[in-house]
């Protein structure tokens, strides 16, 4: 336990163990572990060194390397220099002995039993699913909302002539490269999340499209006859599909003899889980779909604020599962029997409770940089109408903030069907742009103001209610440690309890090994912890976890990251790289700064390790694995920088 671990008493038996102060000619640390220059090689007491309490491993080389682990290492040169009194290579390690302290208090802080959520852990998936789509939605969302807008009006007149529509056209059709096939990016990027193939995961989304089907002679419901539509069963269903696909192939390729797998498991893959997805999810969907239908115009023939809060309220979870399309036959005969639909004004609260939300995330969070980052991008398209940044990035994810926006969304309702009596002359987007539709002469004014309404219940229910406790934390901290002046010190809270497992993902582009593979004997003893081992063939490195950066070694070959599950996790870049000092290694984080997996880490010069003799392995080791149950390395051979590769589970 960190409390135990006396530095003074490990540096004194380094010493003695190496032959005595006389025969060390130099000493300096790097990230893990003190290295020593040696007069006198055959001095050395390997054997009692391996025993000194606290030391994890020795490697007796060309140097003498003391293994001690990420943290201590620095206690450990503090209290070689104070025994010695000679100096090491660094200038000085006052920072990171205030790290290593403050890490080893947050270790002691996180200990005890962590409950286990499933739930917790889906949400965590769908927020590593699509927060790298965040850029195609948010260019997408805002041309889509220009496009929205133009559309709108000249369908009321407003606008007229052909020039108009070309332009709405051209948007509309680099717009739909997003949205149009949302379900293959999804597909993809699911499958990276849960190790199967990317490319199976695309063609896995691409299903749901049912391209190339003849409307004339669908294909039909097993359950019912009813024929089936394109994308029944909705983004959900695409993630659902695409968990089942990486469990059968992970299983085919154990079963199937490596000479044929790369023909037969594909196949079979595509296959058993294309068919599952046709004549069971998809039906499955539509079963649900159908069951609706009565549900909705029961809702209807009731009326007023209480139709409204409802239909509000759930329309956001039917669009997730792609059941809102049934909505469309209701809009069309409404339209046709008294010329506007009643219904579209209602349902389009639902975004503007996704916009309240995100407000008061932003108001309660504003010490989390990047939730905040994003919800800055994805504001502006929310309230345009298009809801997929603000949902599937920033309120899904989180769980809590779904929930009190989509109760926001039934009270913009409730109003809309107080009010009564407004409608839209036509089918379009919500938001903003839905305003130039509304029929009447007045009643947009009702519209805004059950859209003000939306606003302020998502903002009001989510600032109260929907801020998730993990979060709170980390701002409580933020907040104190500004109060006290601290900026570069690392600030964690105690684990969330709800954490039972991390996720880790390819640091770049290239091949990665077990970590058992390594050059360097200590880690591929796992001395350090389990963990991989990255060749990289690209020279940016990312985050492989979420956490706060917790030291950054001063020669920049090293750095560690702390989650809010507790883990600590070692990057470590190159072998050997200690004695560059830095040079080839661009440091583009800092300690105390909270990353997302995926965020850009360091910008790494191989060609100049490789020229300085060095190897270019990069190693992902936990250091803590007594917080870890089981680690797997669900991935191996070329990787793509991101994908993910290996998981913990947390005690």
């Amino acid at each position: 336990m960190a409390e135990e671990f006396n530095a003074k008493e490990v540096a004194e038996k380094i010493y003695r163990y190496s032959g005595g102060l006389d025969n060390v000619e130099s000493f300096e640390n790097c990230m893990t572990r003190i290295r020593l220059e040696i007069v006198d090689h055959d001095k050395i007491e390997e054997n009692q060194l391996k025993e000194i309490p606290g030391v994890l491993g020795v490697v007796n080389d060309e140097q003498l390397q003391v293994v001690v682990g990420p943290g201590k290492v620095n206690k450990v040169e503090a209290a070689m220099e104070a025994y010695s009194g000679q100096q090491s290579g660094e200038k000085s390690s006052s920072n990171r002995e205030q790290a290593a302290e403050r890490a080893a208090e947050v270790k002691a802080e996180t200990k005890g039993k962590q409950k286990k959520s499933p739930f917790k852990s889906v949400l965590k998936d769908i927020a590593n699913i699509f927060v790298p789509m965040i850029p195609a939605f948010v260019g997408s969302g805002l041309i889509a909302g220009i496009a929205a807008i133009i559309s709108n009006l000249i369908t009321s007149k407003t606008l007229t002539g052909e020039g108009w529509a070309q332009v709405a056209l051209v948007l509309n059709i680099i717009k739909n490269g997003m949205f149009t096939y949302l379900p293959i990016y999804t597909g993809i990027n699911a499958a990276r999340v849960w190790g199967a193939t990317p490319t199976l995961g695309g063609v896995t989304g691409a299903v749901i499209l049912l391209t190339g089907m003849d409307p004339e002679a669908p294909i039909k419901n097993l359950f019912n006859g009813s024929a089936l539509a394109a994308n029944q069963g909705g983004i959900i269903g695409v993630i659902l599909a695409v968990w089942l696909l990486s469990v059968v192939e992970k299983k085919l390729h154990q079963w199937i003899p490596n000479s044929i797998d790369i023909i037969i498991t594909p196949m079979v893959s595509l296959l058993l889980i294309g068919l599952a997805e046709i004549f069971v999810l998809m039906p499955l969907a539509g079963f649900v779909s159908n069951g609706l239908v009565g549900g909705i115009n029961w809702v209807l023939n009731v009326g007023g604020a209480f139709s409204g809060f409802v239909l509000g309220a759930l329309f956001l979870p039917m669009v997730m599962l792609g059941l809102h399309q049934i909505l469309t036959p209701i809009h069309v005969q409404m339209i046709s029997q008294t010329g506007s639909t009643p219904l579209l004004p209602i349902l389009a609260m639902a975004g503007g409770g996704q916009v309240g939300a995100a407000f008061a995330l932003m108001l309660r969070l504003r010490h989390d940089r990047k939730l905040v980052d994003m919800i800055k991008g994805s504001l502006p398209v929310g309230i345009l109408g298009i809801g997929e940044p603000l949902i599937y990035a920033v309120t899904l994810p989180l769980g809590r903030p779904f929930i009190t926006a989509c109760i926001g969304g039934g009270i913009g309702g409730a109003v809309i069907g107080a009010i009564g009596h407004i409608g839209a002359i036509a089918i379009g987007p919500s938001g903003l742009p839905l305003i130039p539709l509304i029929a009447g002469h007045n009643n947009w004014i009702g519209y805004v103001l059950g859209l003000i309404a939306a606003y302020i219940g998502g903002f009001i229910a989510t600032y109260f209610f929907g801020i998730p406790k993990d979060k709170l934390a980390l701002e409580k901290a933020a907040i104190t440690a500004e109060k006290n002046g601290v900026v570069d010190e690392p600030v964690m809270p105690a684990a969330h309890e709800d954490v039972t497992e991390e996720n880790f993902q390819a640091v770049a582009d290239g091949k990665i090994q077990p970590i058992t593979a390594s050059s360097d004997e200590v880690f591929a003893k796992k001395t350090m912890g389990d963990g991989y081992l990255l060749t990289p063939t690209s020279n940016e490195i990312y985050a492989p976890v979420a956490g706060t950066i917790n030291t950054v070694f001063p020669t920049k070959h090293a750095l560690g990251i702390t989650t809010t599950g507790g883990l600590e996790v070692l990057v470590h870049l190159g072998i050997d790289t200690v004695d560059l000092q830095g040079a080839p290694f661009e440091m583009q984080v800092s300690t105390g700064q909270t990353v997302r997996a995926g965020e850009l880490l360091v910008k790494v010069d191989w060609d100049a390790v490789t020229a300085a003799g060095k190897a270019t392995e990069t190693i992902i080791a936990i250091t803590n694995m007594d917080a870890v149950t089981d680690f797997s390395l669900t991935k191996t051979g070329q990787v793509a920088a991101k994908d993910v590769v290996a998981q913990a589970d947390l005690k």
